[in-house]
């Protein structure tokens, strides 16, 4: 069977050839700088997240690094024997929402950059992204 040829016995029509795959490697060059960019942006934004009604917070940026703990000693009753073992239970659980919100955010915006990747990538690649 012969297969339709473009004008001048050219390739195949509707195979896309050559300008398919550099608009292909434009396409995920400009989402490498994109992603690089968001990556950057990452590493300086920075969240705040409260634990126990604001006993604690902790500052984290996007690439889960802890900046800062801040602990409100109006909320915390050293007079309970427990006040210790209370405060070390709110900076865990303020120390994990903080890096599981941060990580969220992280995916967020990789997911932005990245969400029409599935589409161009070759029979079932697609998943690795989505």
């Amino acid at each position: 069977m012969s297969k339709r040829r473009g004008g001048f016995g050219g390739p195949p029509m509707g195979g896309g050839g050559a300008g398919n795959q550099a608009g292909m490697m434009r396409q995920l060059q400009k989402m490498q700088d994109d992603m690089q960019k968001a990556q950057e942006a990452l590493a300086e934004e920075v969240l705040d997240i409260t634990a126990g009604g604001g006993a604690v917070t902790v500052s984290i940026t996007g690439h889960q690094r802890v900046k800062a703990i801040k602990i409100d000693p109006a909320a915390l009753d050293t007079s309970d024997p427990e006040w210790a073992a209370d405060l070390q239970d709110l900076l865990v659980i303020a120390v994990n929402q903080a890096i599981e919100e941060s990580q969220k955010r992280a995916a967020e915006r990789m997911e932005a950059i990245t969400g029409g990747l599935n589409g161009m990538l070759p029979g079932g690649l697609g998943g690795l992204f989505g």
